[in-house]
């Protein structure tokens, strides 16, 4: 099974793709509601976390492990690469070799919650693949909240993202990274908000197709993981009452929500 591990329910955009992309494949699926945002947390407990999210993955089955979550792929993916034999994918490399692809003016903007953005590593990965372009970061910590609640068309929401979107605006970018993943629930709110000409980079979209070319060039890891028998699992760490319906809203269908510790 693959495992996909969130601070919330962002990263079910991430599991909604990869169901999309590579179908035939059941998930395990961890959303850790009790401690979310991960955004605000200092990177040494962002790894904690991610270390128990990991650990509780593999003992449901997975055999993968996707970061679905900008601020833990930020602070513990090194960490998680050093500590366990299995393979780890994180939602930034693919996110940033998108964006690499298709800048014309090399002008890219990256927006993510302060533990990203204080990060820096989508700055250092692009810089990495094409070393002329200019980055320009915007944190955003108010997004996730808003998302968790709900709150993807109030005015409030709109009026917000307009004010985080309005210094890339005036660097002129001409592609935008969603650095987490609950952005891609705002997605027709940031699109007119930072100009129609502007590439949208959805992270989720891009892990799923990350994802699908490596099970496509490994055989042998694609016979092991694919069982459309399998149904896949939705597990939380705490229920508040929004998240039901944001997950039937990402996924198009009710979702069974288990309650775990971790």
């Amino acid at each position: 099974m693959i495992g996909i591990f969130d601070s919330g329910v962002g990263g079910m955009t991430v599991a909604r793709a990869i169901e999309q992309f590579c179908p035939g494949f059941p998930l395990i699926y961890l959303g850790d509601l009790a401690r979310t945002p991960y955004g605000s947390k200092s990177p040494a407990m962002i790894t904690e976390y991610s270390h128990h999210n990991t650990d509780f993955l593999l003992r449901q089955g997975a055999k993968i492990i996707v970061i679905a979550c900008n601020s833990a792929a930020s602070a513990a993916s090194v960490s998680l690469c050093r500590q366990y034999s299995q393979l780890i994918i994180d939602v930034i490399f693919p996110a940033v070799k998108k964006a690499a692809a298709v800048t014309s003016n090399n002008r890219i903007g990256v927006i993510g919650t302060r533990a990203t953005i204080n990060a820096g590593l989508y700055e250092q990965r692009l810089h990495a693949l094409r070393p002329e372009c200019k980055v320009y970061s915007q944190a955003c910590p108010l997004l996730v909240p808003l998302v968790e609640e709900g709150w993807l068309e109030r005015r409030e929401t709109k009026m917000i993202v307009k004010k985080y979107l309005h210094p890339l605006r005036d660097k002129q970018i001409d592609t935008l990274i969603l650095g987490c993943t609950h952005y891609p629930l705002l997605k027709k709110t940031i699109a007119p908000r930072i100009g129609r000409r502007v590439h949208i980079i959805d992270s989720s979209i891009e892990v799923a197709l990350h994802l699908k070319e490596i099970l496509d060039q490994d055989t042998t890891l694609r016979n092991t993981l694919y069982a459309p028998e399998t149904p896949s699992r939705f597990f939380v760490s705490d229920t508040p009452a929004p998240v039901h319906a944001l997950a039937g809203k990402i996924f198009g269908r009710p979702v069974l929500l288990e309650q775990s510790d971790v």
